[in-house]
């Protein structure tokens, strides 16, 4: 079954439809990331028992620059809530359905909005009074994974909505709001390329070892990515693949896992169904391989892989490598079931993801040989011996 909402799953179990605002998607991304901290941050400890991590001297003090952010950053979402807060209470069976087109259009409280702000602003100035001194103390770094989370997360989803917008820029041109706020449409490599340069900036910040901080990540990266899946399967929010032929499926595979017709599917797709009410009220006329819950499987399964073998490999940044060669492998593959549009690449008809995934692929193999290229040396010598 589809679920576009959190509240259809509640009441498919319950059989009580309880009107929240929370998408399935959305959901989904939110809980990949706190998993995907969970597994970050238990590594990052294991490998600081090891000593292969240490702790970061830094020195706290609140700049002028930090203060100006801190009343920008703080007063800007104070004066929104104070906006937005008693028209989503009057309103709320509407934020319910579709909450980004409450919060984006312009209805709100003006008078309540620059209260909260005033609010915000006498606090910041009360706090940074008490707290105007520097002090140097010791972290560790897991003490930072909750930070790398949020910039990966910020900067993920800022990469996979641009990603997305060059992929189809008419749409965009059309329904920037629409294309640019929306859950759907976030494309994987987008959030992977400059979730990683954010990444990067902010571990150098601390000094900490890239090639170290990739293997921590490596795991936790793929099963992020396959519970995100989770969420296009279960919300049926248009990543699917090709329609299915029966007369094909292996026989140790259920029908619903070989070809779906995707109930109820959030971008409201296909034909009507019969007798049923409101929004969401369509499904796909003939079932297609849902190609997002082979990704999640795939991406489970391949966690276990990476997990397992984490303790076992010893040069810095291989892990991470193997990461990225398993994961170009996957998309190469499932870009051959999948809707998508195709290029002509070295006289082969492909798709982004499959160009991409083949640049990683070769990125994840040189980079195995180069961070053993004194062991593949003496390899070689020894053969030439």
């Amino acid at each position: 079954m589809t679920f576009p909402t959190i509240s259809h799953l509640i009441e498919s179990i319950i059989g009580i439809y309880i009107p929240l605002p929370i998408q399935t998607f959305g959901f989904f991304i939110v809980l990949a990331f706190i998993i995907g901290h969970y597994y970050i941050n238990k590594e990052f400890k294991r490998m600081e028992k090891m000593n292969i991590f240490n702790p970061i001297k830094i020195e706290s003090s609140k700049s002028k620059t930090t203060l100006i952010i801190d009343y920008i950053f703080n007063g800007l979402m104070s004066f929104l809530f104070g906006y937005k807060i008693t028209y989503i209470i009057a309103n709320y069976n509407s934020f319910s359905i579709e909450p980004q087109k409450l919060i984006l259009n312009s209805e709100g409280n003006l008078l309540l909005g620059f209260i909260f702000l005033t609010i915000s602003i006498i606090y910041i100035n009360y706090t940074s009074k008490k707290s105007d001194f520097s002090t140097t103390k010791l972290i560790t770094p897991s003490s930072l994974s909750l930070n790398f989370i949020f910039v990966a997360a910020i900067s993920g989803i800022i990469g996979a909505k641009l990603f997305s917008v060059l992929e189809d820029f008419n749409y965009f041109i059309q329904n920037p709001i629409q294309a640019l706020f929306s859950f759907s449409g976030l494309t994987f490599y987008g959030g992977l390329i400059l979730g990683t340069i954010c990444t990067i900036l902010y571990a150098r910040k601390y000094n900490i070892p890239i090639s170290k901080l990739a293997d921590v990540f490596a795991p936790s990266l793929i099963l992020s990515y396959g519970i995100g899946r989770l969420g296009c399967h279960f919300s049926g929010d248009g990543d699917w693949g090709i329609v299915a032929n029966f007369d094909n499926k292996p026989i140790f595979f259920p029908d619903w896992l070989w070809g779906y017709n995707f109930p109820r599917n959030v971008i409201e797709t296909g034909i009507k169904i019969n007798d049923c009410v409101g929004k969401y009220c369509y499904e796909l006329p003939q079932a297609v391989h849902p190609t997002s819950l082979y990704e999640a499987i795939f991406g489970i399964c391949a966690f276990l892989l990476l997990w397992n073998i984490r303790k076992k490999i010893h040069t810095p940044g291989v892990l991470f490598s193997i990461y990225l060669i398993i994961n170009g492998i996957e998309r190469f593959l499932i870009e051959t079931i999948r809707i998508t549009d195709k290029y002509m690449f070295l006289n082969f008809n492909l798709t982004q993801a499959q160009i991409i995934g083949i640049g990683i692929v070769i990125i994840g193999l040189s980079s195995i040989i180069y961070l053993n290229r004194s062991k593949f040396l003496w390899i070689y010598l020894k053969n030439k011996a």
